[in-house]
């Protein structure tokens, strides 16, 4: 599609063009031909979120994914994490996202990765998950909810789709008391589209919904270091999360790094099991 055509602004936040030929085009340029390509070389364009593939394998390792499990990315984007949860532990992966587009670009990349066979995409609501009751082992989700204004439905949709016993593994930025974000960032533009919660409050909607906490890790100091450890190119990259988000991107990025290291924003990761 020339244009987003949707009416909601977070959809229309992340994607108003067609992605899927410039993504594909960025891909061919940076010399990684179909057949070949292996899920971490899309790290730069498709892990988005502070810290990388790094933070998607330590989320991973927390969660214990293994080959039995069927997991459901909650906010998948262009699908990276689910692809590496799947070329590394050969499990099955569904991923569901609001932006249809990120879909159509995950799909294509996914093709291009061989992993077809076992990751599959779809646009959906994460407040109203298109799947029965019971039906994954973990649902994962990553800089996701920081959109989404109405958590007792997030988390209770998660914790309807999940088995008894499942878990739930997250990674999000956190609000802190008392402070406010500096904008635009990536995941929005002013605050009429962030909806971010302190960890106290994340603890309590999570208890209330039915999980059991069995990892709660503060990373805000690893995330501090490794914002300041990047370093602007004086080009944008072959491949990068420019890409989807547009020029302003780098200016996005830099107020969240601002944000961290000023603790007006934290990050977190944690693991719940279905009670």
């Amino acid at each position: 599609m020339a244009a987003s055509s949707s009416s909601d602004p977070v959809e229309s936040h992340y994607a108003s063009r067609s992605l899927v030929d410039t993504v594909l085009a960025a891909v061919d340029a940076a010399g990684l031909p179909p057949g070949l390509l292996k899920a971490s070389d899309l790290a730069p364009l498709d892990q988005f979120h502070v810290r990388g593939l790094q933070a998607t394998k330590e989320l991973a390792a927390l969660a214990g994914i293994d080959s039995g499990s069927r997991v459901l990315d909650v906010g998948s984007g262009v699908g990276g994490p689910a692809r590496h949860l799947a070329e590394w532990f050969g499990c099955e992966v569904v991923g569901i996202d609001l932006t249809e587009e990120y879909c159509r670009v995950a799909e294509a990349l996914t093709v291009r990765a061989g992993l077809a066979d076992k990751v599959t995409f779809k646009a959906a609501n994460a407040l109203a998950l298109p799947f029965k009751n019971g039906s994954f082992d973990v649902v994962w989700t990553q800089h996701v909810a920081m959109n989404i204004k109405d958590r007792p439905r997030l988390y209770g949709e998660m914790h309807r789709v999940l088995k008894p016993g499942g878990w739930l593994a997250l990674y999000d930025a956190m609000a802190i008391d008392g402070k406010e974000p500096i904008y635009p960032v990536p995941w929005a533009r002013d605050p009429s589209t962030s909806f971010l919660v302190t960890a106290d409050a994340l603890r309590a909607v999570l208890n209330k919904t039915g999980f059991a906490i069995r990892t709660w890790r503060d990373v805000s100091e690893e995330s501090r270091q490794w914002f300041a450890a990047q370093k602007p190119p004086a080009q944008p990259p072959k491949l990068g999360l420019h890409l989807l988000m547009g020029a302003d991107f780098r200016i996005m990025a830099g107020n969240f790094g601002r944000n961290v290291a000023e603790g007006r924003v934290g990050l977190l990761m944690a693991v719940a099991e279905k009670n």
